[in-house]
């Protein structure tokens, strides 16, 4: 995956080392809901922490700009 050094640049408070562009199997977070292609509801497989997941009800928010971007480019 090719993501714009930008992007990866707004990415700051990533404490995994962007392991999502590192893995091979490319695990992550799945994307249940976009809005305007800047909001991901999503369902993570682990309960770990992760400083871009909010909590929103009984749902979670992903502000990572790196994922983001990894969906609204690959649809992954």
């Amino acid at each position: 995956m090719k993501i714009e050094k930008e992007i990866l640049e707004k990415t700051v408070k990533c404490t995994k080392d962007f392991d999502c562009l590192k893995n091979e199997k490319h695990i992550y977070c799945k994307v249940e809901r976009v809005i305007d292609n800047k909001i991901d509801f999503i369902k993570c497989k682990e309960m770990t922490l992760c400083n871009y997941k909010l909590a929103f009800g009984c749902s979670n928010i992903c502000t990572c700009p790196t994922r983001i971007e990894i969906y609204n480019k690959y649809r992954l």
